[in-house]
């Protein structure tokens, strides 16, 4: 199974770098898998810790992908790195291997030091789930064609227009505005 969350690295810096990844689960190993290249793997190979916060807010998926990245934090407890304050759950990870280090999608096996659970989680509506769907879209703009990318919008936005809240309102608007924006969006 792959649940979206949102990932924080550490940075050489020291800083806590979010970004949005589907995370495997296989028994009591949480695997993730970023990209070549990407600062979540170059933070991972450098820091063998990371939080996986466990968001129900797609402000905060999208707001990482579109350059939105002041959300509140607080310290981890086991790691030195902080968490997304106002999650209803995060994991505490330590990477114990890593697997296909030259490829061009590493593998990162974590073992759970600390799992905090925070407050309720309430499930996600049509709308959360139709945003989530367009942010993994908008991962791969270089990728997809544009007319299968404009189809997946129209559908997805049917769920955001019965359903949305201000919250996915707004992250919503965030992604059609990056969309328009990417250097792809007006190629055929």
């Amino acid at each position: 199974m792959i649940r979206e969350v949102i990932v924080g690295t550490r940075t050489p810096e020291g800083d806590t770098h979010l970004a949005p990844m589907g995370v495997h689960e296989h028994e009591q190993t949480l695997v993730l898998a970023p990209y070549r290249p990407s600062c979540t793997l170059d933070n991972l190979l450098g820091f063998n810790q990371a939080v996986i916060n466990l968001c129900d807010d797609v402000c905060v998926y999208v707001g990482c992908l579109t350059g939105r990245r002041d959300w509140p934090m607080v310290a981890a407890h086991t790691v030195q790195l902080q968490r997304l304050r106002d999650v209803p759950a995060h994991i505490e990870v330590e990477v114990e291997r890593v697997a296909s280090a030259d490829s061009g999608r590493p593998r990162f096996y974590c073992r759970k030091k600390y799992v905090g659970t925070h407050a309720p989680f309430a499930g996600f509506n049509r709308a959360q789930a139709a945003v989530l769907e367009a942010a993994i879209l908008y991962t791969r703009l270089d990728r997809l064609p544009t007319g299968q990318v404009q189809r997946e919008l129209e559908y997805l936005g049917n769920a955001v227009q019965k359903t949305a809240g201000p919250r996915e309102q707004q992250a919503w608007d965030w992604l059609l505005e990056g969309i328009a924006a990417h250097p792809g969006a007006a190629r055929k």
